[in-house]
């Protein structure tokens, strides 16, 4: 049972980095762009978006990625997700500000955000410490199993223990052992 318990735990840590929200193409464009120095007032929308994409890749692997989109309430396509992608590569490849910054914070200076909109505070960090909070959470929760399921184990072994000890000592006799024994597989 051990051995199943971390096997799942492998297993699901190492399929979250196998979704990917952006495509090796798209990496190897960004890439090219981020080598070849290219000046942001000679990138088209298309260029800063797969850029954009990219950045989030990095800062979110795979599933996170989508994941990410989905806790800000963007869909795959969308223009609301483009326009955020766009703007992310404007401030973090660009240098400009106002698309990730927020009134002290990281999501819009004046109230305007990656995607566009009015954003009222600094959700970048809230949903990044929910994320966060996730993450432990299963941990936590794979720990607990494991402890639960081996817990079990030692329970029944010690409880066999104390029947053969009162089996030794005379208090049961071989007939009622043999039943109770039966009690714990």
């Amino acid at each position: 049972m051990k051995q199943m318990i971390i096997a799942m735990a492998v297993f699901l840590f190492l399929s979250l980095n196998l979704v990917n929200a952006i495509t090796i193409q798209e990496i190897n464009e960004a890439k090219t762009i981020i080598d070849l120095k290219a000046d942001c007032k000679s990138l088209s929308n298309p260029q800063l978006e797969i850029l954009g994409e990219y950045y989030m890749e990095q800062m979110h692997p795979g599933e996170s990625h989508e994941l990410m989109h989905k806790m800000m309430g963007l869909k795959e396509g969308s223009k609301a997700e483009e326009q955020f992608h766009i703007n992310m590569a404007r401030t973090i490849y660009c240098g400009k500000s106002g698309g990730m910054m927020c009134s002290g914070g990281m999501m819009g200076v004046g109230g305007i955000n990656m995607m566009g909109g009015s954003f009222g505070g600094c959700s970048w960090w809230l949903l990044s410490i929910i994320e966060l909070l996730f993450w432990i959470a299963l941990v936590l929760l794979i720990i607990w199993l494991y402890k639960k399921i081996a817990g079990q184990k030692t329970d029944a072994g010690s409880a066999l223990e104390i029947l053969k000890k009162r089996l030794a000592k005379g208090e049961i006799t071989k007939k009622e052992f043999e039943e109770r024994k039966k009690d714990f597989r």
